[in-house]
């Protein structure tokens, strides 16, 4: 019999998980109704008189960070305690730069630190994706540059996420499947779903441990995370270069568009802001608000 322990979630269903604890891996049942997700802490107990499960996740301990999707204003947890979020840029299919800054947004909401790959560099030429780093190289964000089909550069990153705990984003056909394998050794293969939102690994959410201590979360519910819980300031302060120059608005409600007195205008038309970060920042303060 199983003692009382800590563990942390690998798998998540929708009433059983599996929880790494301290002594082996374990299927368990989940006792009333306590809000889990993959990625959580929690403390499991022996499961006396239950069938089909190992032992009973009795209370979840905090969370260190957590993503969250809304619906109808409502949010609800899809992964916990992550480090790193990297965001997956290609060429083939292209990824915009409103994508990137989401989640750039997204990251710094939650307390994650986000990091950017630039996938499929084998059938680029070199120094490509140059003027993207250009942008973000100014914001101290991590880059990387990488071929996961084909395992290049993967050491450098691999040393970056020793003892972390990261999750991937990226649009369909980005290589996040391709990558995850990689860095895990595990064979993860996508799939269409069938309600038509694309290519994704599989509806279970599960955590990967690595030897040198790296942990990858791969979830689906990823996918449907937004910004529509965000207020304005939780928008402004994904976007650094910018909230530092609203502080010196001449105006407290400045809308920093054509604003009398206007910082962020004034350092926009002087070059010093990148026009995308800037149509960005306007773009998804209007989505969030709609």
């Amino acid at each position: 019999m199983i003692k009382v322990q800590t563990g942390q979630i690998i798998e998540f269903y929708s009433n059983t998980c599996r929880v790494a604890g301290t002594t082996d891996t374990f299927k368990c049942r989940i006792q009333g109704r306590i809000d889990l997700v993959v990625g959580d802490f929690v403390k499991i107990a022996p499961a006396e008189g239950l069938t089909n499960c190992d032992a009973i996740v009795t209370e979840r301990l905090d969370r260190a960070t957590a993503l969250f999707k809304s619906k109808d204003r409502v949010t609800k947890a899809v992964a916990a305690n992550i480090t790193h979020l990297g965001i997956l840029v290609t060429f083939h299919p292209k990824t915009s730069l409103e994508f990137i800054d989401k989640w750039i947004v997204i990251a710094l909401h939650s307390g994650i630190q986000p990091f950017i790959v630039f996938n499929k560099i084998d059938s680029l030429e070199e120094n490509a994706f140059s003027s993207l780093k250009n942008i973000y190289q100014k914001l101290e964000i991590p880059m990387f540059e990488i071929s996961a089909k084909f395992n290049t550069n993967l050491e450098n990153l691999i040393s970056f996420l020793e003892n972390e705990t990261s999750i991937f984003v990226g649009n369909s056909g980005s290589g996040k499947s391709t990558l995850t394998s990689a860095l895990t050794g595990k064979q993860i293969l996508s799939k269409e779903l069938s309600n038509n939102q694309g290519v994704h690994t599989t509806s279970v959410s599960t955590l990967y441990e690595v030897e040198n201590q790296m942990k990858v979360i791969d979830s689906p519910g990823v996918r449907d995370i937004g910004i529509e819980q965000l207020s304005n300031a939780e928008i402004l302060a994904g976007f650094k270069e910018i909230d530092e120059l609203a502080a010196k608005c001449e105006f407290p409600k400045c809308g920093h568009e054509d604003d009398e007195g206007c910082a962020v205008m004034q350092a926009l038309n002087n070059g010093d802001i990148e026009q995308s970060r800037y149509n960005n920042f306007m773009i998804l303060n209007d989505a969030a608000h709609l």
